[in-house]
């Protein structure tokens, strides 16, 4: 056979993407996934290389016709229509499968035997003779697929399942299929890492099933090479010398590709396990290149400094409960950040909560099937555990130090009992409604927990950026009458229930207490990280630093207030006092203001919120940024009659500092700012007015000749719905 044919390599659900790709690494053309396979086109010899190469196919087959065969004696009419003295000897021995989907014809055993008498009644005719049956391996096996009745008979020319290598005769108790094996190392980026030079670890390897497709693929070795038997050897159309040819190139390869081997390694606990692995091995030809040995998951330790942990526990299918296995999945996790930072890690289970107990954030998830099992693969990166990084030389705040003394007794909390427990059922509940809003809504940054039970009295925030997820949790100081110890017991179980639930790893997770402030201290640095992360809003980018202070540069209650500005400005002027990190200028731009001024003391916050604006290609000269005691600022610009259109005036509850000529209280102070913020309002202008002052109450009798409208409600987002006094904000203009 030279000319081209429309060949159907079929896989396991969830990786005929992966199999695409596969096949047009090899060469072949016309690669088009469908569900449960791939269709290629090419030559025998395109054939023989998917039979001899693929990781992860089940079959290759050759159809060799197509015919309609809503009835028993259509299917018979189509298969004798075919000319099977191309196909097989009169006495071959032959086997058929046959499924069908959506037809009349429903039972499969009943479509197999039509289609086995059509064959051997044309044999009989033409030779008086006929094939025999045997099902295990057979010179030629048909398969035939009917759809819609519909049929498609073609020759399954792998004969038998591609996942067979023919290393394994023995497993373990749950076995993956070797193309699942490979499935799983290329999502996990085996073949970049082992290129890199990288070792290859399973604590938990069972029969070996992993580290050997690891070894195969990263040697360059044809996954059939040892395979003893392909269903085309006894096919009349086998062409010998081709296959002989591409055996032969293979065998070189492998040669040369296990010289360069990188380190790869399997333990497993069970002395059972490790002796068929070694057996499984040995059939493999890996013998001296893959080190396996007996070893306990709590000892297992890296060789490199870099590489792939990829592992298969057991997750309650058929090996123990879920209760039963939680505390393995937490021992694997806790191995992961004690020995192996820099590694990358993947993970593969049919119960994903399990995973959830490991205690790292997945960077990105892969469902697949362990054949009907739906499981998922969580691939992690493994980071270098650490807290906060000052600036070289400079010691960390006391803050820091309290805050890294506190997660490091985290670690040893069993989270799913007692209260921890509580607490890890509430975050769970809050992620799967609260989540689900938040993806409905376009939100990435949101408040998960407010104090929601009294016992562990912490905000948490959850803040994506680029792909890794941070959370930011502010415990709120504890009431005198509580006791302190109790109170720090609650604090250190939330802090070991907030990552496991989220599935981050601790790094990732950043503390502070929230205190009364007074004087200077409120603007005290909490840390020296001086780390900025991007994040998103609105459709817009900010830069936020989650260490360093004790707000994180975006007000996530004023979610809703920012869009509101970004609705009435275009082509207005809008004016930012006390701007703070100038989030709501940005809006203000994106939404088309004609000119922005953006008004604060801090030349930091300035800079800040510059660069959000530059971050979203909005900086121009339209936007000015204005360094100045606010209050001050005030003064000045109604005594030059400067006006505007829209104003944003969101001042702090308190606030003092050397620079400013008095101290602002907004409870006493709040009517003379408004006043003078309407008297630089063009007429029809509005003035949004907000604090966050839980007792403030709105002067309005001082106010009766203004236009009021309290949208603090309105502007109250559902996260924050706990907590409704998170902020108060009113429209305010001239009567």
């Amino acid at each position: 056979m030279t000319s081209a044919t429309r060949f159907f390599a079929t896989a396991p659900l969830g990786i005929e993407l992966l199999l695409a790709q596969e096949l047009r690494d090899l060469g072949l053309a016309g690669v088009s996934e469908a569900r449960a396979g791939v269709a290629f086109d090419g030559d025998l010899a395109a054939a023989y290389r998917v039979c001899l190469w693929s990781r992860l196919a089940n079959r290759v087959l050759m159809p060799l016709a197509r015919f309609p065969a809503a009835t028993e004696a259509a299917l018979y009419a189509g298969v004798d229509a075919i000319d099977w003295d191309l196909h097989l000897e009169p006495e071959a021995t032959l086997a058929v499968d046959f499924a069908a989907n959506r037809s009349r014809i429903t039972h499969t055993l009943y479509g197999a035997q039509k289609v086995k008498d059509a064959i051997v009644d044309q044999c009989r005719r033409r030779h008086g003779t006929r094939p025999s049956i045997d099902l295990a391996r057979p010179d030629v096996r048909v398969n035939v697929y009917l759809d819609r009745d519909q049929a498609t008979v073609s020759i399954d020319l792998s004969g038998d399942s591609l996942h067979r290598r023919g290393y394994r005769t023995e497993g373990g108790k749950a076995p993956l299929k070797e193309n699942l094996a490979a499935a799983i190392l290329l999502r996990a980026g085996w073949p970049a890492v082992a290129a890199a030079g990288g070792q290859f670890l399973d604590p938990m390897c069972g029969s070996g099933t992993l580290p050997i497709e690891a070894a195969l693929m990263a040697a360059d070795v044809a996954p059939g090479l040892h395979r003893p038997w392909f269903g085309f050897l006894g096919w009349r159309g086998h062409d010998a010398s081709r296959w002989l040819a591409a055996v032969a190139e293979a065998e070189a390869r492998a040669v040369a590709g296990l010289a360069g081997l990188p380190p790869i390694v399997g333990h497993d606990a069970d002395r059972h396990a490790v002796h068929a692995a070694l057996g499984n091995l040995e059939r493999a030809g890996l013998r001296g290149h893959v080190h396996i040995e007996r070893k306990p998951l709590s000892e297992a330790r890296p060789r490199l400094a870099h590489g792939l942990l990829a592992v298969n526990p057991p997750y309650g299918e058929r090996l123990g409960d879920e209760a039963s296995l939680a505390p393995l999945y937490r021992e694997l996790g806790a191995t992961l950040r004690d020995h192996f930072p820099g590694w990358h890690a993947s993970v593969f289970t049919g119960n994903p909560e399990l995973a959830f107990k490991l205690g790292l954030r997945a960077t990105r998830q892969y469902a697949l099937y362990n054949g009907a099992l739906p499981c998922k693969l969580f691939n992690f990166e493994v980071a270098e555990v650490r807290f906060f990084t000052p600036h070289e030389g400079e010691p960390p705040t006391e803050a820091e130090r309290e805050r890294r003394r506190l997660l490091r007794r985290a670690r040893s909390v069993a989270v799913d009992s007692g209260g921890a427990g509580m607490l890890a059922n509430r975050l769970r509940k809050n992620l799967r409604t609260l989540g689900r809003w938040a993806r409905q809504q376009g939100v990435a940054c949101y408040r998960l927990y407010d104090a929601d039970l009294p016992e562990y009295a912490i905000a948490i925030d959850l803040y994506p950026s680029e792909g890794t997820l941070w959370v930011h949790a502010q415990e709120y100081e504890a009431p005198a009458s509580i006791d302190p110890v109790k109170a720090e017991t609650r604090l250190i179980e939330a802090l070991a229930v907030i990552p496991a639930v989220l599935a981050i790893a601790p790094e990732q997770l950043v503390l502070k207490v929230r205190r009364r402030q007074k004087g200077t201290a409120q603007y005290e640095k909490q840390a020296q990280s001086e780390q900025f992360r991007i994040v998103e809003e609105g459709g817009l980018k900010f830069r936020v630093n989650l260490e360093d202070y004790l707000d994180t540069g975006l007000f996530l209650d004023h979610r809703l207030t920012r869009s509101l500005i970004r609705e009435r400005v275009r082509g207005k002027r809008f004016l930012n006092l006390f701007a703070y990190t100038g989030t709501a200028t940005v809006y203000a731009a994106s939404g088309g203001a004609a000119t922005t001024t953006t008004v604060d003391l801090s030349r930091t916050y300035l800079d800040w919120a510059a660069r959000n604006l530059a971050l979203n290609g909005l900086q121009d000269a339209r936007h000015a940024f204005i360094q100045a005691d606010c209050l001050a600022w005030l003064a000045e610009a109604v005594a030059t009659r400067q006006r505007y259109d829209v104003i944003f005036l969101d001042p702090p509850t308190f606030s003092t500092s050397k620079r400013m000529a008095g101290t602002l209280d907004i409870q006493r102070d709040h009517v003379g700012l408004i006043r003078q913020c309407l008297a630089l309002l063009v007429p029809g202008g509005q003035l949004l007015f907000s604090n966050n002052h839980r007792k403030f109450r709105l002067d309005r009798a001082s106010l009766a000749d203004c236009r009021v409208e309290d949208i603090s409600r309105e502007t109250l987002p559902r996260d924050f719905e706990r907590n409704p006094r998170i902020h108060a904000a009113w429209l305010i203009g001239p009567a």
